[in-house]
């Protein structure tokens, strides 16, 4: 209980203050084993089918390698900032946009956040259950309900723990080497079943159109770009910020290759509306497929986590536990409702939103600039990087209309980019 005449000591935000030096552990190896970890899932390689049958092979691994690249970059530029400043995303979005506007994004980011740990519950759910009746043991309805509060739980249990020491420990020593064992297991199998189907007619099989490289780049980049308002609050625990750029971009473009490759593979040698199933019915595709999914749950957390750390900024009497299982339980209510579906138009309005929002700030902030002179001087409005942001959504749709060979991400990235360094004053 708190003595009389002493004033209560005011919340600490967390979330809007530098990281203190002492408190930045994570080495280029602890970068690569997070977002490789974080890169792997379910849900990717599922975006993955999706360029099948609409482009050919070869146009798919294109579309695939430079996304993944460019998404990666953009992700590991970010990071780089962020561990070169110690400030999570709402700290960099209040150095931008001003102390005010700012929370603007940061809200869209909790929504985002909160929708995408309800999709990581969902795909857990529905491959827990699909690996249930393979087995003969969920029949029930009632399965699906237990599922997703067995998934919820254990990240209400994660969440309640120290994520550095999760990411040191559990992800680096013991998720990340069964998720490689299990990723080669699957490439194997499905590269035997496509050999013996003739390798040479899988790779010249034409594509049937309805998507262009463009639109399926954009698709690719969607995935990485997703995880653009998350990656300041893990990367804000770098020591370096050159260790944060290397770790963050390796670990996350072999991923993301190797999930929407296989995806694709899956795709073209075993068509399934369910890619669960196709998973499954590989030899040793129960063990892969399960220790795969285990892995999902560092996907829901990572949601979990940042859209706490974006709620304790918004509101910083709660610490970012507390708000932690607030978000999680959310995510698990959401879950036991959320049927999945519409997931590329879903993927794309997200990007049309946060393409352009880290255009700008990658275009303020990336070339050096006073991240803590800037915070410390933010006004309530910075009007011409929200003037910027705005258009930028707009140019994400107009695009496709005047220019749809372009694709959206990449010229909006620019545009937005361009446009920040050319209008914003520099201190």
């Amino acid at each position: 209980m708190q003595q009389s005449g002493h004033p209560s000591k005011p919340a600490t935000n967390e979330a809007l203050a530098p990281l203190p030096a002492d408190r930045r552990v994570f080495r280029t190896i602890d970068h690569a084993a997070l977002w490789f970890s974080l890169g792997v899932g379910l849900l990717v390689m599922q975006v993955g089918s999706f360029l099948i049958p609409a482009l050919s092979m070869q146009q798919a691994l294109l579309a695939i390698v430079l996304g993944s690249l460019i998404g990666a970059g953009l992700l590991g530029w970010v990071a780089k900032i962020a561990s070169d400043s110690g400030l999570a995303s709402a700290g960099l979005m209040h150095t931008v946009y001003g102390r005010r506007f700012a929370s603007l994004p940061i809200l869209l980011n909790i929504v985002q956040l909160i929708g995408w740990g309800t999709f990581e519950l969902v795909v857990m759910r529905d491959a827990t259950v699909a690996i249930g009746r393979q087995s003969g043991v969920m029949k029930d309805a009632w399965w699906p309900i237990l599922a997703t509060l067995i998934w919820g739980g254990a990240v209400v249990a994660l969440i309640s723990g120290s994520m550095v020491q999760l990411v040191r420990k559990v992800i680096a020593r013991v998720a990340l080497p069964l998720v490689v064992l299990s990723l080669l297991w699957l490439t194997w199998q499905f590269l035997a079943v496509a050999f013996d189907l003739g390798i040479h007619v899988i790779w010249d099989r034409p594509g049937q159109g309805g998507m262009g490289v463009m639109s399926a780049l954009d698709l690719v980049i969607a995935m990485p770009i997703s995880w653009l308002p998350l990656v300041a609050d893990y990367a804000r625990h770098g020591k370096t910020g050159q260790g944060a750029l290397r770790g963050t971009w390796i670990g996350y473009a072999i991923a993301n290759v190797w999930c929407y490759a296989l995806g694709v593979l899956v795709a073209l040698v075993l068509p399934s509306a369910d890619l669960v199933t196709a998973l499954l019915l590989a030899q040793g595709g129960l063990i892969a497929v399960s220790l795969i999914l285990i892995d999902e749950v560092d996907n829901a957390y990572g949601d979990v986590y940042s859209g706490a750390v974006s709620t304790h900024s918004l509101l910083p009497r709660w610490g970012v536990r507390s708000w932690g299982m607030v978000v999680a339980l959310a995510c698990t209510g959401m879950a036991l409702v959320l049927p999945m579906h519409s997931l590329e138009p879903f993927l794309l309005m997200l990007s049309s939103v946060f393409v352009p929002l880290f255009g700008v700030i990658l275009g303020r902030l990336a070339f050096g600039a006073n991240t803590q002179k800037l915070l410390e001087d933010a006004g309530n409005v910075h009007i011409v990087p929200v003037i910027i942001w705005i258009a930028g959504i707009a140019c994400y749709h107009l695009l496709p209309l005047v220019l749809p060979a372009l694709g959206s991400a990449i010229p909006t990235l620019v545009i937005c980019f361009v446009a920040t360094r050319l209008l914003v004053r520099t201190r």
